[in-house]
């Protein structure tokens, strides 16, 4: 019986399976993004996030823990010096999955997987603040506005006058 076992198995093995999704990791750590199916790319995220949660907090034992799945020395490296300074204020979803249509060979629906603190398009999009503009026209605000604005400036006005004198 299978009860509780909800991952995908991807049609492998489980040694495939295992050194497969080790490879597409290093391979998102070295490049920051990668073109794969939506199924793997989901196993993926499942296999890397932990990893980043480890990554964050730079200790020998988290690095030997993470170089047991990775096996790579210099993307462990790469993951704990560079990735972990733009994820450590992220409390989690590092990872984005972008659909890109469907391949031509066999149609099986392809996405690219990305870090989400590497892609510079997404950053600046999020840091424009834009509003929304209204339908109604501000002229009647700020003619509401402008008596008050004066009558401020007329109260400041009296106030300072007697303290000169």
């Amino acid at each position: 019986m299978r009860h509780n076992k909800k991952f995908n198995h991807l049609g492998r093995k489980a040694a495939h399976r295992k050194s497969m999704l080790s490879n597409m990791a290093c391979s998102l750590i070295k490049h920051k993004r990668i073109q794969t199916t939506t199924a793997k790319a989901k196993a993926l995220r499942m296999y890397i996030e932990p990893l980043l949660t480890r990554a964050k907090t730079d200790t020998t034992a988290n690095r030997r823990l993470v170089f047991a799945e990775l096996k790579q020395k210099e993307v462990v490296t790469e993951l704990f010096n560079q990735v972990a300074e733009k994820i450590v204020g992220r409390p989690g979803g590092y990872t984005r999955i972008l659909r890109t249509g469907f391949r031509l060979g066999d149609a099986a629906e392809m996405c690219i997987i990305e870090l989400v603190d590497y892609n510079e398009n997404m950053l600046q999009d999020s840091k424009k603040t834009t509003r929304k503009a209204t339908r109604r026209s501000g002229k009647k605000v700020a003619k509401a506005e402008e008596p008050a604005a004066e009558a401020a400036v007329e109260a400041q006005a009296e106030t300072e006058a007697p303290a000169a004198e």
